[in-house]
This record gives C-alpha cells, structure tokens and sequence, in this order.
C-alpha cells in the first residue's frame, strides 16, 4: 500500500465514486446504465428494471432528539422514491435493512416501520425484504428501492440539450431552512429543559425537512401530458449542485434566473429572522427532493399551466458556463456548495 494519504474530504462524495468506480466496467449486456446517475437501469426486454439505494445514519443524516422515528421511516422510503422518480420510472418494490444498538427497543423498531409502511401506502410500492444486524452507535437504515420504466420514457442526467428550458417542481429552501429552526430550537431546548418548542408557525418548513414527499404525481401527470424530459434529476444536495450534476453528464451550460426561483413565503420569512438569504438556500441547501428537469420549447407549452411546474432558466452552450442572474440583472457564476457528506 502507498504510504501517500489522500482525505477522502478532498475529493468529496462524487469525487471518491469517481475514484473508485474507475476500474470497474460492465461485463452483463443487460446493465444498461451503472454509476453515475439517479438510479441504475438493468434490460429487461421490453422495459427497463431500474435500481436506487441509499443508507441514513444517526448523527449524519437525521438527529433524533428531534426526529420522530416515523417520520424518519417515511423519509428513508421517500428519498429512495425520488431516486426512482428522477428517472421518469414508477417504484414497485423496496428492501429496507437496520443497524440497530442496544438503545433501541421492539417498540421503537415498529414504530419506524410504521413510517415505513406508511410510505409503502402513499407510494404503492411493496416491503419484499432488507436485513438488520447490530450498530456500535446509533441507527444505520439502507433502503434500496426498485422500479419500471417504459425505455421510452426514461430521463438520464445527459439528455438535456441546448435551449431546452429548465423547470423545477414545487419550492425550494423550505427544508435546509426547517433544519436550522430545529436545529435552534433543540439548543433552546438543551439550555433550558422546561422549554417548549416554538415551532407552530414554522409548520410547512420543518414539515419540509421531517418527511418530505417523492414527487411521483409528477412523473404520473407528465406521462398524461406525454412529456419526456431531456434530462431530469432530484433535489438533494442543493439546486446548484443538481444543476451542475446534469450540466456534466450533458456536456451544456446552465442558465437560470433568481427571480424565477420558487420560495414560499414562510422560506422567506424565516430567512429574514435567522439572517440565512433564501436564495442561498435554495442554491445549497439541499433535501428539498423535487424534481429538477429539461424539456424542449415544444413541451413548455404543455407546461405552462402548470400550477407546480416553474420554468427557471435555459440549457446553453457548455462554454458559457453554469450562471445566475441575479434581481440586480448581475450575472454570477454558480458554485455546487450544497451537502457533501465527508466536509459536514
């Protein structure tokens, strides 16, 4: 082994799956596509098989001194959900596997399932199966989810292509601002155990962060409306990052306007009281779980009545580079600052 040592911070959570994934290839013809994208794609005739996962754990992804156990167990299923939309795929099954210390009790176990057959329910997809083992510290989930898609109708990250507009669903910003809310009010709390929370008129934004929604109405909507997005990904780590994600995989530059970003008002509000810009949040704070997508000027106008479909810039020419312009009419460079797991 070199004696060189590289910190995985450097390279970051893309970067160290670049790193690692450079010596592998795809020996099955039926791995259609593999790393690098939302979700892996297996043929399977005459549709595609499409795979995601993702693992939380306890002090990294959620903090249960404010998490109730059910809505994390929704949350571990939706996040997974979304992978699987931001394919234009449809969720049928998940496995869902547990690290667990001594802490936790059967009732506290169930609980968390309650969550996720909840979500089973919302999502129509079916709990076939997952594993649990032992946890040193803190709980560990690994939720894999699994689901179809017409190969037709599949969205990959490298589809956008010049001028095609740029659309977001829902809002954004709600859910890194419902983090900082929770994350006052439990250092309020720890200060002072005779506390009670102050969290009712900051329902929608915590709301936003303690069990978010796969946006798979949308996927079913954009099917009725016979709209395929060029490229389509979710918003996890940041509206900037996501965009660069697929700014990448697409060879394109990015173009979007701040003033065509969608914020709710209890965002904005709550910006202003904690001194955190909502654009800033919007751009990096992550977890919003929307779905960012391209689509061509022809299925903008299927679009445009949309209620919860904003178009928020245009694809251009890669050597323009990824730019917002601001209210101000500025433009400025964008920076993929959002979550990155081993910086945090």
């Amino acid at each position: 082994m070199s004696e060189k040592r590289t910190e995985i911070g450097q390279l970051g959570e893309f970067g160290l799956i670049d790193k690692l994934s450079e010596g592998f290839s795809n020996t099955n013809s039926e791995t259609a596509l593999g790393i690098g994208d939302d979700a892996a794609l297996i043929d399977s005739g005459d549709h595609y098989t499409v795979l995601s996962t993702d693992m939380l754990l306890e002090g990294i992804h959620f903090d249960l001194s404010f998490m109730p156990l059910q809505h994390l167990g929704y949350k571990a299923v939706a996040v997974n959900v979304s992978d699987i939309a931001a394919m234009n795929a449809v969720p049928k099954q998940i496995t869902v596997s547990l690290g667990l210390s001594n802490r936790f009790s059967v009732e506290a176990v169930e609980e968390l399932y309650k969550g996720v057959r909840a979500a089973c329910d919302s999502f129509k997809v079916d709990l076939v199966g997952g594993d649990t083992t032992s946890s040193g510290s803190g709980l560990v989930i690994s939720v894999t989810a699994v689901g179809v898609a017409d190969k037709s109708l599949i969205s990959k990250r490298s589809g956008a292509q010049i001028d095609d507009v740029i659309c977001v669903t829902g809002d954004l910003g709600g859910a890194y601002m419902g983090l900082q809310v929770l994350e006052r009010e439990k250092q309020v709390f720890m200060a002072n155990p005779n506390m009670t929370p102050q969290l009712e008129k900051y329902d929608y934004i915590v709301q936003r962060q303690l069990r978010p929604e796969a946006r798979m109405d949308i996927i079913h909507e954009l099917k009725d409306l016979k709209v395929v997005p060029s490229a389509m990904i979710d918003v996890s780590d940041g509206l900037a990052s996501e965009l660069f994600h697929i700014s990448k995989q697409s060879q394109v530059g990015m173009k979007i306007y701040e003033d065509k970003l969608p914020i709710d008002k209890q965002t904005y509000d709550t910006g202003y009281e904690l001194n955190i810009d909502a654009t800033t949040a919007t751009l990096n704070g992550g977890e919003d779980y929307e779905l960012l997508f391209t689509v061509s000027k022809a299925d903008m106008e299927k679009l445009k009545k949309h209620p919860d479909i904003h178009f928020i810039g245009y694809v251009q020419e890669q050597s323009a580079g990824n730019i917002m312009i601001t209210k101000g009419e500025r433009e400025v460079a964008l920076q993929a600052q959002g979550w990155n797991h081993f910086n945090n």
